[in-house]
């Protein structure tokens, strides 16, 4: 039987942008159901992540919550260093974090726009970038949360639309950046899955008329490129029904 010690050398820990609420919580609830210790970075949701640091804890292993404004590139990579910094080192990104609201094309503002991009793709930029430092000795896994409703028009999300485009480009490049370091980078482009906050039901429903995707479809996703073979690199993973 391997010495506490040597099991603890050999435990694996992750980081989950925006993984207090919703999709990113269960991430990093899957993750740790992995065996994984996990950092939750959080911006509004102090509450939240408190309570899914307890869900964590209580499969068994480490967990903390960090608070980070992602629209501040500093941030970012400050968050990537603490949580490697606490749980002793950093295996896994997760970048999850994302603003998802309705703004019609006409309604776009400078403003607006910027909010999208810095979070949804800058914020995961600057955190890989962090994140490939802290790798560069064992090698990593970065799983990038994109969305499958870029390859479909959608004029009222136009600025959340292009971000996460970006967001899939930027997988592909930092994909073959990293290869010689051995971290592997990929996404998972989901379809919908829980209904955002104010979004009309009658919307909903016809949105995902004929689809059936849950968060155990999308945490299964994830947590496969999060432990894959660093030969699959590069790609994204559509779970749309």
């Amino acid at each position: 039987m391997p010495s506490r010690a040597a099991t603890q050398a050999n435990k694996r820990a992750a980081l989950v942008t925006g993984g207090a609420v919703r999709v990113g919580r269960a991430i990093a609830l899957a993750l740790a159901d992995l065996g994984m210790d996990v950092a939750i970075g959080y911006h509004g949701s102090a509450f939240e992540a408190r309570r899914t640091v307890r869900a964590i804890e209580a499969r068994g292993v480490r967990a903390i919550a960090l608070p980070v404004d992602l629209r501040h590139p500093a941030a970012a990579q400050r968050v990537v260093k603490t949580a490697a910094t606490q749980l002793g080192r950093l295996d896994v990104l997760v970048n999850s974090a994302a603003v998802f609201r309705r703004v019609p094309f006409p309604t776009v503002t400078a403003e607006t726009y910027d909010e999208f991009l810095d979070v949804n793709l800058r914020g995961a930029f600057f955190c890989s970038q962090a994140a490939a430092r802290v790798m560069a000795r064992r090698g990593g896994h970065i799983v990038n949360l994109g969305d499958a409703a870029i390859a479909r028009p959608m004029p009222g999300f136009i600025a959340y639309a292009i971000s996460k485009a970006g967001l899939e480009a930027m997988t592909k490049h930092l994909a073959s950046a990293l290869r010689p370091k051995n971290i592997a980078v990929n996404a998972v482009a989901p379809g919908p899955v829980l209904r955002p906050k104010g979004y009309p039901l009658d919307r909903w429903k016809k949105l995902t008329r004929n689809r059936t995707v849950t968060l155990e479809d999308v945490t299964a996703a994830v947590t496969f490129l999060a432990t894959c073979p660093k030969s699959i690199t590069g790609q994204t993973l559509s779970v749309d029904g």
